[in-house]
């Protein structure tokens, strides 16, 4: 049975992604599903039209500050909503939506109010040859150098390699770096075209495949692997500046 319809287009710098059906419990986990595989592409902003979209009052509006606290920290991308139905505002100050989510009535009116601070971001695609790891490891230092972040060279060099041999030895992708700095945090994540998630695999023995994630695991504030709206997924891990470091 239709229940939510979610597209996608770029607009500015941002992408407007458009839903129309029913939101009720059952589209609920549709629409975030599919609005986190939006965002898991990096735009700078992400806008969405629930204009054409009929939002039951049994709560599910809360899908939407859910959406936005679960990007801000990865991948660090604003979120917005566009909406000219009165009811719809209605609801979204009822559930105290519009407390965490900017609510504008047009797609430039949201881009206007997702402006925040100007981010550092890189990518480099990585040939699938045997010094793969070396060059993901001297992007990483090159760019934390030139940022002035160098406390974050060891760990973010580490990570970097680690998630490119993961790459390499269970997709048949060629991996592409990603590097981007907001405020006080780092993420590296490398991007494949195989959807199948990245998991910490139970390591019986020290030899036992498996150790790489766990030490992405561990040097990192946060890590996970999410499917991507146009295909594959990313998998990401988010490192913290030192206070006294410039960003």
């Amino acid at each position: 049975m239709f229940c939510i319809e979610l597209t996608a287009e770029p607009h500015s710098g941002s992408i407007l992604a458009t839903a129309s059906g029913q939101l009720d419990l059952a589209g609920y986990a549709i629409l975030r599903d599919g609005l986190l595989k939006i965002a898991a592409d990096s735009p700078r902003g992400l806008i969405t039209d629930v204009n054409d979209l009929a939002i039951g009052a049994a709560s599910p509006a809360t899908v939407f500050p859910l959406v936005a606290a679960r990007i801000r920290d990865w991948p660090g991308v604003p979120f917005g909503l566009v909406t000219r139905r009165p009811e719809h505002r209605q609801l979204f100050r009822r559930f105290a939506t519009d407390r965490y989510v900017s609510v504008s009535p047009d797609a430039d009116a949201a881009e206007e109010a997702l402006r925040h601070p100007v981010r550092r971001q890189a990518h480099r695609t990585i040939p699938r040859t045997g010094d793969a790891e070396d060059r993901a490891r001297e992007f990483v230092r090159r760019h934390c150098i030139d940022w002035a972040i160098p406390a974050l060279i060891y760990d973010g060099t580490m990570i970097a390699a680690e998630l490119v041999r993961n790459a390499i030895q269970h997709t048949a992708s060629v991996p592409e770096v990603h590097l981007d700095l907001r405020r006080e945090m780092l993420s590296v994540s490398v991007v494949d075209d195989d959807p199948s998630p990245a998991t910490v695999l139970d390591r019986p023995g020290p030899r036992d495949p498996g150790l790489g994630l766990r030490i992405v695991a561990y040097a990192a504030q946060a890590w996970g692997s999410s499917r991507r709206w146009s295909g594959g997924k990313v998998v990401w891990a988010v490192l913290r500046v030192k206070p006294d470091q410039p960003d």
